[in-house]
């Protein structure tokens, strides 16, 4: 029996300690045990600290996860709480995704100034983004529109709104609902019509290979369901190569033992994109996420890849 503090590891934004202290309470009531039996760590990441830039500019994904995953492997932290997208594809060896939280809404949230719908906004109109799947939605609807890199915290990228430094702006719904703040969306975005990112609205807990202890601490924890669509969808994007240099889309449903897979490429400018469909057994949901990659990949071509740099 452990006597000492679970030390989990988290980036220090509202949103990632939201997510800290949602897996805490699951954990304190699936096991009985009292607030101090947890410590979380807060540990600043190249991310948090470049803002400026895109993230396709300076190394993609793993800019949120290096000094976490770091501290885990040394043994400093027990497990890690992510945003399952911000999750590398391959993760360092020695670690690995050992639970899911029930997943959140996966659906984006248009914030508009003026205008309530991402379709009703004037022609020419401005749309901050930091992601190049929404980027890329949003042109492939609107390529009339200006889309410019708009990064930072939740909070941020609402004040630069909020400074009419542009018209409109997208966030991931389940991290607004996160926030409490369910006032702030205009419009919720289909996700037929603009597909969520891969394993969007899903929080995951990382640890390390071979740790029992902390194994069976947060199995108690894990959603099966949650587990296999991400699964999938993370098959379809390490296929696909996926980063953050590429407009990517993916989204997986679990009924019972059936899995429902849609996913999407498109090319920057939004000029180009594939569609597919995928189903099969939840139990093989990594084997149905690769084939849908592959297919893709097959569908659209190579020189449709070419487009991504």
């Amino acid at each position: 029996m452990q006597t000492k503090p679970f030390r989990i590891g988290t980036r220090g934004s509202p949103l990632a300690l939201a997510q800290a202290y949602e897996t805490r309470s699951r954990l304190m009531a699936a096991h009985g045990l009292p607030e101090d039996m947890f410590e979380i760590v807060v540990l600043s990441t190249k991310g948090d600290r470049i803002t400026d830039r895109s993230l396709a500019l300076i190394g993609g994904k793993g800019l949120f996860t290096e000094e976490i995953e770091a501290q885990l492997s040394s043994g400093e932290l027990d497990f890690a709480v992510h945003s399952s997208k911000d999750m590398p594809t391959k993760l360092p060896e020695g670690l690995h995704l050992s639970a899911f939280l029930p997943r959140e809404d996966v659906r984006d949230a248009f914030i508009g100034r003026s205008v309530a719908r991402l379709l009703d906004l004037p022609q020419g109109a401005t749309v901050g983004s930091a992601s190049l799947r929404r980027q890329a939605l949003i042109r492939r609807l609107r390529p009339d529109l200006n889309v410019i890199v708009f990064r930072g915290q939740v909070d941020t990228r609402l004040g630069k709104l909020a400074e009419g430094q542009a018209d409109a702006t997208l966030l991931a719904y389940a991290g607004l609902k996160r926030l409490g703040k369910l006032d702030v969306p205009t419009e919720i975005l289909d996700p037929v019509s603009f597909p969520p990112a891969p394993a969007q609205g899903a929080i995951c807990i990382e640890s390390r290979v071979g740790d029992k202890g902390t194994q069976d601490l947060l199995a108690a924890i894990d959603d099966r369901v949650t587990r296999a669509a991400v699964t999938c969808e993370r098959g379809f994007l390490a296929t696909l190569d996926g980063s953050c240099r590429t407009p990517i889309a993916g989204y997986a449903t679990v009924e019972g033992e059936h899995l429902q897979f849609h996913g999407m490429i498109l090319t920057p400018d939004g000029s180009l994109y594939h569609e597919i469909e995928a189903s099969g057994p939840a139990g093989e949901a990594g084997r149905l996420g690769e084939a849908a990659g592959q297919a893709i990949r097959e569908k659209a071509g190579a020189g449709f890849f070419e487009s991504w740099g």
